[in-house]
């Protein structure tokens, strides 16, 4: 189902209207923050193979450059780093100082960045050796990334940008929720859940520019290979993608379940969506004027968090409540009528 063509003066008024305030200076009418919809129990056996690790799980990442899968897991707050090519041998752990909301890299290889609303920190892990170094920042540090060497930090209603010092030079307000980060060309796009928009920053100036209203409930977002910013409205039931220079919304796909676990294969261009709602998650091929839907498969429980290893493009999906981490090789499912 295409809701492209029908809503395309709707885009266009949609980027004028929104463009218009683009100050960023006063926080705009927030609403209640959307998060996972409650999964059901599971009815049948999910596809691919258990990792075995029973643990609650908060988010994932896969990096290229080294080969390493990494999984934020709880009971005991801890990051597993695991060896893409034995995901069955024993993981280096680093031990966290609360839950992690959130995993980018600061470069392919990295490091990588862990972010821990509570008690606040964010871990800089260097891979695959699992050194770490804390960055003095004081908030709840809800996401990370690297920018033209500049590290921004989302604070909720707040974003901070580093100095070579990891100490706070610039501070970037107007903001209730700022709770992920994408960079976008020299600037990074900062997803509002409460506020549930997109703005603009330029880490450089320390300054907010375009913002436009991403849906009715923005959870999660994640940048592609062409400059885009890919953005689920889990409360709306859509897929979003916006350009980044400049900030237009140029797509609205719906995809119902409640969407909510984002990644993206850069190779294959495949946007990965977890849909808590059905215990599912769901391919899409992103090249396009519009979404389309490549494959979809049965999930654990709880799919909150999916990551995607772009050099074989198998896929991790790990339950938020502690049913496993899943490995799904996209190729070699046989699918069954």
């Amino acid at each position: 189902m295409s809701t492209v063509a029908p809503r395309t003066a709707l885009l266009g008024a949609l980027a004028v209207a929104l463009l218009g305030g683009c100050a960023g200076a006063q926080v705009g009418p927030t609403v209640p923050v959307a998060g996972p919809a409650h999964a059901p129990a599971t009815s049948s056996a999910p596809v691919g193979e258990l990792l075995g690790l029973r643990s609650p799980v908060s988010a994932m990442l896969v990096d290229p450059g080294t080969g390493t899968l990494a999984v934020a897991a709880g009971e005991p707050d801890r990051l597993l780093l695991l060896d893409t090519g034995d995901l069955r041998a024993p993981p280096r752990e680093v031990a966290l100082p609360g839950p992690a909301a959130d995993l980018a890299l600061a470069a392919p290889g990295g490091p990588l960045l862990v972010s821990v609303p509570e008690p606040g920190a964010l871990l800089r892990v260097g891979l695959p050796g699992a050194s770490v170094h804390s960055a003095d920042v004081a908030g709840q540090v809800r996401s990370a990334a690297v920018v033209n060497g500049r590290t921004v930090v989302a604070l909720g209603d707040r974003v901070a940008v580093l100095g070579a010092g990891s100490g706070v030079v610039d501070t970037v307000r107007g903001f209730a929720d700022a709770a992920r980060l994408v960079p976008v060309g020299d600037s990074v796009a900062v997803l509002d859940r409460a506020q549930t928009s997109l703005t603009l920053v330029d880490p450089a100036a320390a300054d907010a520019g375009a913002a436009l209203r991403a849906g009715s409930g923005a959870t999660n977002a994640v940048g592609d290979r062409f400059g885009r910013v890919l953005v689920l409205d889990t409360r709306g039931g859509e897929l979003l993608v916006f350009s980044g220079d400049p900030l237009i919304l140029r797509q609205r796909y719906p995809v119902a379940g409640a969407p909510f676990g984002l990644a993206y294969d850069r190779r294959r261009d495949l946007a990965w969506v977890t849909l808590t709602a059905r215990n599912e998650v769901v391919g899409f091929d992103v090249a396009g004027g519009e979404p389309v839907e490549r494959y979809r498969f049965l999930t654990v429980g709880q799919p909150d968090s999916v990551a995607v290893d772009p050099r074989s493009g198998n896929v991790v999906v790990g339950s938020s409540s502690g049913d496993g981490v899943q490995l799904i090789k996209p190729e070699s499912v046989v699918v069954t009528q």
